[in-house]
Formats: structure tokens, sequence, C-alpha cells
């Protein structure tokens, strides 16, 4: 929490347009939780973040409204633009009465949106295309401001031009053709998605209700509780898969035994060995008395209350890695390990 603070302390004052940190639920989503829980634990993590921003002294309104958020936008279509317009609601609500928040950019959630790399299958991969444009529908009309599309072939490789290309022209579509970006909220009013919208929100509340009495976020995550919701909310959904109750069309349903052959990308292993070399270049090169007290002076400043981000950049202008800086921090503050669940 400490490195987050001094971040939102350093770019109040020395950046103040610069979005500070982007809270992301994407990896909760790709671990295999559920759209609430992906909600619920995205949206605790920033309401953390807030809260110790607050503690070291700071303003609401001086650093949050530079705070941004990441979702995962996954295959059930209405849940998901529920589960947006809930985190709209939610966060506004949380930044108005529980921090006394009164610049209404506090109060906007502002998020990108990736579609759901889980989602994507190596059987009849250009059905992939098809996953990634609902998810992408679903993610403009819950109001994302920013958006990436997964490339079809993601699941056999990293993608190719084509693909990738493909990728952005499905964005493109739905920006300039489909008309769905001319208006806020479309879906607003519906009974369906108001009912789902108010569940989720409902249920994000029940979760945040049980992290409040266990003392926060820090606290659920040490003792193990969000992980434990999410590996058994993994569980079950791959067991509705394998017995087919949930499908998954092209692999255990609609199956086509053919292969299709799609082109994937193929990176020469030299190319590692020829950013080794860049890196020992840059090690040569540097000045190993400079970049010691860097180490040094953040090493100190880490084990007391001086800002560190100034001298996270004087380690950078000095050529340290971000191996190097971390390690100096870890001395300091040590490094979390998770205990297993007995």
């Amino acid at each position: 929490m400490r490195l987050v603070t001094d971040v939102f302390a350093f770019c109040a004052r020395e950046v103040p347009r610069w979005n500070t940190i982007s809270v992301s639920g994407y990896h909760i989503r790709e671990a295999g939780s559920t759209a609430l829980q992906e909600l619920a634990f995205t949206l605790r993590d920033g309401l953390e973040y807030v809260q110790a921003g607050v503690d070291a002294g700071l303003a609401v309104d001086a650093f949050v409204p530079r705070m941004s958020f990441f979702f995962n936008a996954h295959s059930d279509f209405f849940e998901e633009i529920a589960k947006y317009r809930a985190a709209r609601q939610i966060w506004a609500r949380h930044m108005r009465d529980r921090f006394g928040a009164r610049d209404e950019r506090s109060w906007k959630l502002r998020f990108h949106t990736q579609t759901a790399g889980v989602s994507l299958t190596a059987q009849q991969p250009y059905n992939n295309v098809v996953r990634t444009a609902l998810q992408a529908l679903s993610a403009v009309l819950g109001g994302t401001n920013s958006l990436h599309t997964n490339s079809l072939d993601e699941a056999l490789a990293l993608p190719t031009t084509e693909a990738a290309t493909l990728a952005l022209r499905t964005q493109q579509i739905l920006a300039h053709e489909s008309g769905i970006a001319s208006i806020a909220d479309p879906l607003g009013g519906s009974y369906f998605v108001e009912r789902l919208t108010r569940d989720m929100v409902d249920g994000a509340e029940a979760y945040f209700a049980t992290i409040d009495r266990m003392g926060g976020m820090v606290e659920a995550i040490e003792e193990g509780y969000p992980q434990r919701e999410i590996a058994d909310a993994s569980y079950r959904y791959q067991q509705t898969v394998e017995s087919g109750e949930q499908v998954i069309v092209g692999v255990n349903a609609y199956v086509d035994e053919r292969e299709v052959p799609v082109p994937t990308l193929y990176i020469d292993e030299g190319a590692a060995e020829v950013q080794r070399e860049r890196l020992d270049r840059v090690r040569a090169s540097r000045d190993g008395g400079r970049l010691a007290e860097t180490l040094s002076a953040l090493k100190s400043g880490a084990a007391g209350t001086a800002n560190t981000m100034p001298l996270i950049i004087d380690c950078v202008r000095a050529r340290a890695t971000v191996g190097e800086m971390c390690d100096a921090l870890r001395d300091v503050w040590g490094e979390y390990e998770e205990v297993p669940a007995l």
C-alpha cells in the first residue's frame, strides 16, 4: 500500500492529469471467478486503495479522479452489461457516502475492458471471432471507456498480424457501423437488465460487508478469503463444462474432428539472446557508484517516511533495472507469502 499512496501523492502534485493506477479485475475473472466476484473484489480493492490514500492524509478529490479500473468481458451477454452498470452505481455511491467526495469526477468509474482470454478455444478457433464480438458489444453497452479485443488465435500462440488486425476491425465496426456508441446506457430501463443490475449491486455489497467484518481487503487476502471464493467458483464452473451443462461450442458440443489450419506466430528463440545482450550493454555502461547510491537512497526512503517516487525516478535515471529496485524494496519491506489454507 505504501507504493500506491506514494504514487497518489506524487502524481497529484507533479502530474495531476496522469492516471495513477488501474485497479484490475481481469486476472480475477481469468482465474475462474464469477462475474459477481470479479465485480465485488475489484471494487473492494479500489475502496481499499482509496482508504489507504485517505489514511495517508490525502484529500479524496485530489487523487480519486485519476484512478481507473480494468474489467473482463465474458460471454454471458446481459450479465456482463449488468456488471458494468452495477460497478458505476456502486462506485459513485461509495465515493459520495463512504468517503464524502464532492468532485463529480471522483464519482465516475472510468474503466477499460478486455474480452475474455479464458473463453477462447483452441478447437474451432474461428468461433473466437464471434465470442470476441459479443463480449466487446456487452462492454460498450455497459459503458466501457476503452476496449481491447482478443485475437482468434490466442489460445494457440501470440496473435499474428492478421488476427490482431481482425480483432481491431471488430472494434472499429462496432464503433463506426453499429450506432451503439452514440448513446449512453442504451439498455437502461429494461426490466431484465435493471433487475440483473440490482442483483449485482446487492451481491457485491454482501461481499463488501463480509470483507469489512474481516477488517478490510488486505486482511481478507491474508486469510485467503477471495482466493477460496474464486477457486470454488472455478471448480464449479469446470464441473458444468465437463458434465455438458455449460455448452462450449466446438469443445463439448458441436464438435468437429476435422482440423482447421490456423496460421500461428513463430518467434525465433534468438530474440531472447538479443535482448540479453542489450541488457548486458546497459549494465556495462552504467555508473556503478551512482547506481549503488540511488538504490541505497531508495532503501533508506522506504525504511522512513519519504515519498519513494522521486527516489525510484533517480534509480531509473541511473539505469537500475526493475528487479534491482524491487530487491531494494524487498530488503526493507519483505515479501508477501501466501499461507496455504488448512
